[in-house]
């Protein structure tokens, strides 16, 4: 019965996620080359073949590591009854919203963790040792943080106990909104002061990447912005301007190192720096 279950929604979820990856990517791809909002530091061609590697890398292995995905344990988790949202008799479209809500926040808090555990933040460095931040930076992470990360929404869908529906939903718009808010786009500020109260916009996520180290310990969400605001983690705008900051990492500013076996290699190399929250310290300078 499990196993029907888990192909079941293993086939609707793929087709979905895959369609939505498709048109935002090409989207977003081209609106890049329309609109960009800031010149790349380094070679485009270079740097694509770096995170798309990656990117495909991840999701192969995904599938083979982890015999169970978050939309089908939410099918097993409704089966049997398990999670927070069984105890409370709700409409079945708002049950839908606070599941993929809480989703989101623990997606936040995660998100938080990476920056504060010396040894996550070794894996997480890897995502902001890009030197530019487009659409493929935001699928752009090290293999081992994906399957940590696969886990935590595993624990989370156990908690919650959501429809599949919603962990759908959620997966989906979690998949487009990293697109999206990683994108070297421009947009009018106007809408962008609008639109990053409801989902978190290219503009406010790009302070995230700043090489200075208050900057990169801020807007942490990456569907909703008001996890931020609430847990004052919020910063509007960078210093320097979005054309005048600095994308990356201050120890990691050598572009002949940017390459696909760095990239995998780095969490176990690395220089931490002091970017992990529990070490703030003074911002950095850039170091070749």
């Amino acid at each position: 019965m499990l196993d029907s279950l888990f192909s079941s929604f293993w086939s609707g979820e793929t087709t979905i996620r895959g369609i939505v990856f498709i048109v935002i990517f090409t989207c977003m791809m081209v609106w890049e080359i329309a609109a960009p909002r800031r010149k790349l530091v380094v070679e485009k061609a270079h740097r694509w073949f770096t995170n798309l590697v990656i990117i495909i890398f991840n999701s192969a292995m995904i599938r083979v590591i982890i015999p169970i995905m978050p939309v089908a344990m939410a099918a097993v988790a409704r089966n049997r009854q398990w999670g927070l949202l069984m105890y409370f008799n709700v409409p079945p479209w708002l049950e839908v919203m606070i599941a993929v809500i809480f989703l989101d926040l623990a997606i936040y808090l995660q998100h938080v963790m990476f920056h504060t555990l010396p040894l996550l933040w070794r894996l997480h460095l890897v995502h902001h040792a890009d030197l530019d931040v487009d659409v493929t930076t935001g699928l752009r992470f090290h293999p081992i943080e994906i399957i940590l990360s696969t886990f935590v929404k595993l624990f989370a869908v156990l908690v919650i106990g959501p429809d599949p529906l919603a962990v759908i939903i959620f997966e989906t718009v979690l998949n487009g909104t990293s697109m999206f808010n990683h994108g070297n786009i421009s947009m009018p500020a106007v809408f962008d002061r609008f639109l990053r109260y409801i989902v978190v916009t290219p503009d406010m996520h790009r302070v995230h990447h700043s090489v200075n180290i208050r900057e990169t310990n801020s807007n942490f969400g990456f569907n909703f912005p008001w996890w931020d605001r609430f847990c004052g983690t919020y910063r509007d705008q960078p210093a320097a301007g979005h054309e005048g900051m600095t994308i990356g990492l201050a120890q990691y500013r050598n572009v002949e190192r940017y390459n696909l076996i760095w990239a995998l290699i780095l969490p176990f190399i690395a220089d931490p720096g002091g970017y992990a929250i529990n070490r703030r310290g003074r911002d950095p300078v850039d170091r070749a």
